[in-house]
């Protein structure tokens, strides 16, 4: 009987592999990844309290293999295939965002592992937008659009018939899982040569930089891989050292005691050469390198107090002013674990101490007086997912720095789940789901 390698382990090397491939492709991003471990280091170094307790709630092993990507789309054919590809990696689609409200016609979802142990091994996800023809206003370029994606394949013939085998025989044994991240790179891989001559290019770009992304290549290439830092505003501040030009200002949530949700920035995307198929030389700007600082998962009253909090303060031009004045608005938003936790504001993972293992909780016994007796030990559980409005800036930002016109859709979740060919999960659902479960094991619930 043959032997199936884990889902984690194909996801690992899909990552890892991904992420060789990107150094190569964008030498910037390598340099990124050596700030950011130089970051991480220097805070674990200077807060061995929260090396302590990152180690001791299993995220410490997970932060230097973290990463996230983003990818785009043109087709339901191309976003259902890809979809069965990340299920043989233990990924499956979180959440919808729509962000043509935000001028990028697209919407997206996030291909992730969901459950505890596999995002401890590796949390890898991959942010995958859907672009809408619908949102194009001219009907012939279209039309156009919509041939050009009927023609090409972003997949290999060997990669797709290694899908069908894994779904035939229920998994991959290891050197097949090697085939088909060797295969799958391909998909992601970055094409000088377009599909397109020169004029289509350029009536697509003019409709939206992000369509001519999407519609004028053999692939969906990789647009950028995300690791994540302990501090993003030392790195914003030590990029440009490094000869990085960062984005204006940090997209997110201000600076915390307790960091909430997902803060983001990024270098300015690559002007890189390519070649029409007129036999024209051009340039494309798509693709670029982010940096993540992961927080606590709010529940929906957090978030909405979150929501409410960051519509109120705008955006500034100057990442200094902005953040200043972030954090006035935030004040409104307790920044300490207790009151988080008692106001019911963020998702928490409960588990016995030492001491609680020795003296179990007895029924009636209150949560709260548990934790101050150091019975039970409350961690925040990580924020594994996404936020619209900053992925919309991180977009902007790389398409010119100038927002396009706004486009005219509306979400459409059930247009995305029948592209996809499956439900989404809803985010909200697996936090509670997780932190339940952990008050199950201290027997709390």
């Amino acid at each position: 009987m043959a032997i199936f390698l884990s889902a984690d382990d194909i996801r690992s090397q899909f990552s890892h592999a991904m992420s060789a491939m990107y150094q190569q492709e964008v030498p910037q991003y390598g340099t990124l990844m050596q700030l950011v471990a130089e970051v991480n280091q220097q805070v674990l170094a200077q807060e061995p309290a929260l090396a302590a307790r990152l180690k001791a709630a299993g995220e410490l092993e997970r932060l230097s293999v973290e990463r996230h990507g983003a990818i785009r789309v043109g087709s339901a054919e191309e976003l259902a295939t890809l979809r069965q590809l990340f299920a043989i990696m233990g990924m499956a689609p979180v959440g919808y965002y729509d962000l043509s409200q935000a001028g990028v016609p697209v919407h997206s979802t996030a291909f992730r592992p969901v459950d505890d142990e596999a995002l401890r091994r590796n949390p890898f996800r991959l942010f995958t937008s859907l672009l809408r023809l619908e949102l194009i206003e001219d009907v012939d370029l279209r039309r156009k659009a919509e041939q050009l994606l009927a023609a090409r394949d972003i997949f290999t013939p060997r990669c797709r018939s290694l899908i069908a085998l894994h779904q035939q025989q229920g998994g991959l044994t290891a050197e097949q899982a090697q085939a088909l991240v060797h295969e799958a790179l391909e998909t992601f891989r970055w094409h000088a040569q377009t599909t397109v001559d020169s004029a289509t290019y350029q009536a697509l770009h003019q409709q939206h930089r992000l369509i001519a992304d999407v519609v004028c290549f053999p692939g969906c290439h990789i647009n950028h891989l995300t690791p994540r830092t302990l501090d993003i505003d030392r790195v914003q501040a030590l990029m440009p050292e490094r000869g990085i030009d960062p984005k204006a200002i940090i997209e997110g949530p201000p600076r915390r005691r307790v960091p909430v949700l997902l803060r983001q920035t990024s270098f300015k995307a690559l002007q890189e050469q390519v070649r029409f198929q007129d036999a024209h030389q051009g340039t494309h700007t798509a693709r670029f390198g982010e940096i993540e600082q992961r927080g606590v998962a709010l529940t929906p009253k957090g978030r909405a107090l979150y929501d409410r909090l960051l519509a109120e303060a705008g955006s500034g031009e100057e990442n200094q002013q902005h953040q200043q004045r972030l954090a006035d608005h935030f004040r409104a938003f307790p920044d300490d674990e207790k009151t988080l936790r008692q106001q019911q504001l963020a998702w928490f993972d409960y588990r016995l101490s030492t001491q609680g293992r020795r003296q179990p909780p007895q029924p009636g016994e209150a949560l709260e007086t548990l934790i101050e007796q150091g019975r039970v030990t409350a961690d925040p559980i990580t924020y594994e997912d996404f936020l619209p409005v900053s992925a919309a800036g991180i977009f902007q930002s790389n398409l010119g720095d100038r927002p396009q016109a706004r486009s005219a859709g509306h979400a459409s979740r059930e247009a995305f789940e029948k592209a996809l060919g499956a439900p989404l999960l809803d985010e909200m659902t697996l936090y509670a789901a997780r932190q339940r479960l952990s008050l199950q094991r201290c027997g709390l619930a």
